[in-house]
């Protein structure tokens, strides 16, 4: 298997598409010429021309809308935000059109959509560049929301996310762009809503998704030296979640610490405590715990930056407090 950075995998995944079904084209600030924000529209425009990599002008509302429309209209258009804070000028061609275009016209009309960009902690890009908005569009009814944290993932679900008649929201790691991993080649699917166990584990089960993976993986290693057997499950799918597969690994450790880069209150953590309080109590050796982003925004100063997020250090503390190791 070939092994690709994250972005690469993306612009793996955008030419498999185009080159499979002519409907889908690509729209967005700097997707064209200058390749992509992020280089994951690198070489694209040579391939396929600029009447299917369209640079949009600095209006994300516009663009996003022109999407909205083509969609409706039998094409399958794929919507780059430069970051997802700027996606919020769009916001209303997201949730009040394609969100709720299907079930307005009465199932006549469907909107085969995928929005996607960075979100999250840019690094030193302080409060307006560095927000996980993923619980924000999985509020609404009439979207599905993405968060892959792998490059093999990205390319999978993303290739998924194309070919679903419904419209889906897709978050990439600002910070996972150069990560590398092995992808396999040619028709590679992941299907929407299903998450993945990264790390099987007896103890203690970590929830999580997108870069914050990273911080499980690395906090798993650490616990694993001192004795302490770490499960990890990537959700991959925010909307909708896979139950069966969070409700199965927390009725095998019974016991869960939800991991997400995200603010605190209403953030998809606090819904999966629900799932697993109200079917798996019976299971639970102890209340479920979890690590957030804290409830500010975010800062410039890089410490400040490092002490607002997740990262393994308190994530082992979440652990030992499940497992009633505090001060262990």
């Amino acid at each position: 298997m070939a092994e690709l950075m994250y972005r690469e995998a993306l612009n793996q995944a955008l030419a498999e598409e185009m080159e499979r079904d002519a409907n889908v084209f690509l729209i967005g600030e700097e997707v064209g010429r200058y390749q992509g924000a992020f280089k994951v529209s690198q070489g694209l425009l040579d391939k396929f021309g600029s009447a299917r990599i369209i640079d949009a002008p600095i209006s994300e509302l516009g663009f996003t809308g022109l999407g909205v429309g083509a969609a409706m209209v039998g094409l399958r258009p794929v919507v780059e935000m430069m970051t997802w804070n700027f996606a919020i000028l769009a916001m209303d061609q997201i949730v009040n059109n394609a969100a709720k275009l299907r079930h307005m016209s009465g199932g006549q009309l469907r909107c085969p959509i995928v929005f996607r960009g960075p979100g999250g902690a840019g690094g030193r890009l302080s409060s307006q560049h560095s927000q996980a908005l993923e619980s924000t569009y999985a509020h609404f009814p009439g979207l599905k929301v993405i968060a892959p944290a792998t490059p093999a993932d990205a390319k999978g679900l993303l290739k998924a996310a194309i070919r679903d008649d419904n419209p889906v929201v897709m978050f990439e790691g600002e910070r996972l762009y150069a990560i590398k991993g092995e992808v396999p080649e040619g028709e590679h699917v992941i299907p929407l809503g299903k998450a993945d166990v990264k790390r099987e584990g007896k103890d203690v089960t970590l929830i999580t998704w997108s870069r914050m993976y990273y911080f499980c993986e690395e906090a798993a290693k650490q616990l694993e030296s001192e004795g302490i057997s770490v499960e990890i499950l990537d959700l991959r799918t925010l909307r909708p979640l896979d139950e069966e597969a969070i409700l199965a690994s927390v009725r095998k450790t019974n016991r869960a610490v939800i991991v997400e880069e995200g603010w605190p209150l209403a953030g998809v953590g606090a819904q999966v405590v629900d799932i697993i309080q109200s079917k798996a109590f019976d299971d639970l050796d102890a209340p479920v715990v979890r690590v957030t982003g804290l409830d500010v925004n975010m800062s410039y100063a890089a410490n400040l930056e490092n002490a607002i997020q997740p990262d393994a250090p308190k994530i082992i503390a979440a652990v030992k407090k499940v497992l009633y190791r505090e001060g262990a």
